[in-house]
């Protein structure tokens, strides 16, 4: 079933460099990804093969470098209101009732509340007052600095800079921090309850540098809920004491926290009796309710079959989202895990290996082989409510990433506007 459509409006879009410009590329990719059908409507901007499915509508009066929208600025600035402004403002009016009659969603990214363009913001209004939309959501990235108190601007009053002060009930606000939640309440005096916080996010495959392959492993094991992510580059063979480290998760389980073990490396072919050894770690993830926790790449994903094997550029990807490096080996030939989480920044709790001879064992959280597995998910808890770093990166990827964003503010924001009383009236 076709989901509803989503028009997006503001002066300019991508490839139009700039804040606003980046989190509405962000938005409809989400959007899109969902199923909603999305439209931009703007001064200026084009398609994106990066954003298969969005469509664009120009009219170029929505600009706010737009010629005739820059002698109205001037005008303003003088102290005057420019005759060209009603005009402007009617054209803007009847081209937008055309473009947004029957539209499901509408957001509008800070004309409601900024002065790049008041013609614009002045149709707005006057398309809400003859009910050719609705229900808005307005997204307030900035406030304008004529309109607010703590800017230390001389401040505008009468028409339309009134506008920008304007509360509208049928206006669903959005504010991106609670900073900006809180001045834009006092600028439109209502309650900052009314103004619902969405912050922005960050693209995690695109910060990361991730591939698909990469990315496909994130979702398909859950590993953004993993706290702490718990990576192991290895082969799998006895001497690597897998059976140690699945102990391990299961004792920060205990603990309350909800850990993932990455094991990249498939069976080592060379190994005596490896099919037993690996029966054996699949029984012991088992018998300690683990199956989410303890990821076996080898084993496959719901889109790439059993026997998966992934490259040194994919292992690459996985160290620079996990929060450490885990090799509890009985023995090693050299351990050069180490040397990759060195140059990764990440930290690795590991065994005495000779690898620790080329960076110090002061340089790692060593293990010892008497070590429980209890006491080792003991050091472990300790170091990450000390590492700022480590917590910082868990509360981002679990709750400021894009993709969180999306599915826990913006598609129940989206819904809850289609849904809304004055709407469906």
């Amino acid at each position: 079933m076709m989901k509803p459509q989503v028009k997006i409006m503001h002066y300019t879009a991508p490839p139009i460099i700039g804040g606003v410009e980046n989190v509405i590329a962000q938005h409809s990719r989400l959007l899109v990804e969902a199923g909603y059908p999305v439209t931009w409507v703007v001064g200026r901007g084009e398609s994106d093969p990066g954003l298969d499915g969005v469509k664009v509508v120009i009219f170029p009066e929505l600009d706010s470098q737009h010629p005739t929208n820059l002698a109205i600025a001037r005008a303003f600035a003088l102290g005057v209101i420019p005759k060209d402004f009603a005009r402007v403002q009617s054209e803007i009016a009847r081209a937008l009732t055309a473009i947004l009659r029957r539209t499901d969603v509408v957001i509008v990214h800070n004309v409601f509340n900024f002065h790049f363009n008041l013609p614009f913001t002045s149709a707005l209004h006057d398309l809400i007052d003859h009910h050719v939309v609705r229900q808005m959501i307005a997204w307030c990235h900035d406030i304008s600095r004529f309109v607010n108190p703590a800017s230390g601007e001389a401040l505008r009053v009468g028409f339309p800079w009134d506008l920008l002060r304007t509360f509208r009930p049928t206006v669903t606000y959005v504010a991106v921090s609670q900073h900006r939640q809180s001045a834009l309440a006092q600028v439109l005096g209502c309650p900052a309850q009314k103004i619902q916080v969405i912050p922005n996010g960050v693209h995690l495959s695109m910060l990361l540098g991730l591939a698909e392959t990469s990315s496909h492993l994130i979702e398909e094991f859950a590993l953004l809920d993993g706290n702490p992510i718990m990576l192991m580059p290895i082969r799998i063979t006895r001497a690597k004491n897998i059976e140690f480290a699945i102990r391990v998760t299961g004792a920060l389980k205990a603990q309350g926290l909800k850990p993932k073990l990455v094991v990249t490396g498939p069976p080592d072919p060379h190994s005596p009796k490896i099919d037993q050894y690996v029966d054996e770690l699949l029984t012991l993830r088992q018998d300690l309710e683990l199956s989410k926790e303890v990821v076996f790449v080898h084993e496959g994903t719901s889109r790439m079959p059993r026997s998966l094997m992934i490259g040194a550029e994919i292992v690459a990807e996985l160290y620079r989202l996990t929060d450490l490096v885990f090799l509890p080996s009985h023995r090693e030939g050299f351990g050069l895990g180490v040397l990759e989480a060195g140059l990764i920044g990440k930290p690795i709790f590991c065994t005495s290996m000779p690898a620790l001879a080329q960076v110090g064992e002061n340089l790692v959280h060593r293990i010892d082989l008497t070590d429980s597995p209890k006491q080792v998910a003991g050091r472990i808890q300790s170091w990450m409510q000390q590492d700022r770093v480590c917590q910082l990166s868990q509360h981002v990827r679990q709750h400021l990433t894009w993709s969180a964003i999306f599915a826990q503010t913006i598609e129940p924001l989206v819904q809850q506007t289609i849904n809304a009383p004055e709407f469906a009236s």
